[in-house]
């Protein structure tokens, strides 16, 4: 798509969208990666058209009948090129019932998809991948960074989830509760990818991508109105609004990054504040605890502290120990190692990072040699923070994160 014509507000409307018109058109012709295509063939012809003709009255009814025609082309030449007759004839009929845009147009297919995406069929990692491509419209490359693989076993990883879906004749529809059950872990954890690609941008110039964790807040709110009394549904919504709070005191005048305890927490948004501690009290009431509520509370321990030196860091460590026995994520153990350093002094903090120097997961990332650099600034070792904060540097592929980390590397060489 050529974004470069669309303006900023045209541009989050198309993106937006794509999700339920590409939910739309399977529904219609049950056919995922053709869907996708004629979706994207949709959203360049908008993308060329409304800076020139201007907006349509209706964006959403105006991508669908052009995706439609896209579907509809493919398949009449599908059909044409086998030279079934009998089928051909069928399939006519079938175009030219599905080609109006009726009153079913006006439903938001988005958390139908949502959980499409997440059918049984597909491993967890699988299905995942999908929804993020398909709802949350990442690029392969930032999946590929999520998920801490290559791009190209990302891409495979698409490529068969999109047949196996296709394989499997999945009716476009909101699940049965059993069905739901099984997906809704896959679902949650896709929606909680989402918000964190966009809080912080993995790849590119941008800090934040608020398209992104815009959307993943207005599809957890959907299925927390569908599911009202999960407390894990409940408790992933808090630690959205929760973190999301945040937001505005995140970047500077020219879009640099601030940490945590530098911030103006007079910026941070005190209503998205309130309705997240509501909610994670809430969840906390009906006795189950689950990771995303334990993030939660965390994030609700700095959202209620004026001063970043009053953080009541012995509640948060003691939070990430229980996180950190439920979590085997490598990044949870990361942020562990933070909390213990402000309870028990860096040095201890630098010994738990030397278990993580042997996970895999976490070869080569970033945040690793970010947190050192951290904590052995913290004990005192300029030389081995900058070097630390040089690697880490070489290694973001966030051009905001690497102008930060640049920044500590000219802060601390100035001291030496």
């Amino acid at each position: 798509m050529s974004e470069g014509l669309l303006d900023s507000s045209t541009e989050h409307l198309l993106r937006e969208l794509a999700p339920q018109v590409l939910g739309v058109v399977i529904r219609r012709f049950h056919d995922f990666a053709n869907a996708e295509d004629a979706v994207q063939e949709a959203l360049i012809a908008a993308a060329s058209q409304w800076p020139r003709e201007g907006l349509p009255d209706n964006p959403r009814a105006w991508l669908i009948q052009v995706a439609l025609r896209r579907m509809t082309d493919h398949l009449r030449s599908e059909l044409a090129r086998r030279r079934r007759e009998t089928a051909l004839a069928t399939e006519i009929d079938y175009l030219g019932a599905v080609a109006e845009i009726d009153g079913q147009v006006e439903q938001d297919d988005t958390l139908i998809l949502l959980f499409m995406c997440c059918h049984p069929a597909l491993s967890s990692p699988s299905a995942i991948a999908l929804t993020l491509r398909a709802v949350g419209g990442l690029t392969t490359a930032e999946i590929a960074k999520a998920f801490l693989v290559p791009e190209a076993t990302m891409a495979q990883r698409i490529s068969r989830a999109k047949q196996s879906i296709k394989s499997s004749g999945t009716p476009f529809r909101l699940p049965t509760d059993q069905e739901r059950t099984q997906r809704l872990g896959a679902v949650l954890h896709v929606l909680y990818l989402i918000f964190n690609e966009g809080y912080v941008a993995s790849v590119g110039p941008q800090a934040q991508r608020l398209e992104l964790s815009g959307e993943a807040i207005r599809l957890t709110r959907a299925l927390h109105h569908l599911l009202p009394n999960d407390g894990e549904v409940g408790g992933l919504l808090a630690l959205m609004l929760l973190t999301n709070a945040r937001r505005k005191a995140r970047t500077g005048a020219n879009e640099e990054l601030i940490p945590l305890d530098k911030q103006d927490r007079g910026l941070w948004d005190q209503g998205e504040i309130a309705e997240g501690i509501a909610l994670i009290t809430a969840a906390l009431a009906k006795g189950s605890i689950s990771a995303y509520q334990l993030q939660a509370a965390i994030a609700a321990v700095h959202s209620e502290t004026a001063k970043a030196e009053d953080t009541d860091w012995p509640q948060i460590l003691a939070l990430y120990e229980l996180l950190k026995h439920m979590s085997n994520n490598p990044m949870v153990m990361l942020n562990h190692a933070i909390a213990t350093a402000m309870v028990r002094g860096p040095s201890e903090g630098l010994r738990l990072l030397t278990v993580l120097d042997d996970d895999g997961r976490l070869t080569g990332h970033h945040r690793l040699d970010a947190v050192r650099a951290y904590l052995l600034e913290m004990a005192g070792n300029c030389s081995g923070a900058i070097a630390h904060y040089q690697l880490a540097a070489e290694r973001t592929t966030s051009l905001a994160e690497r102008n930060y980390l640049l920044t500590q590397v000219a802060r601390l060489c100035e001291r030496e």
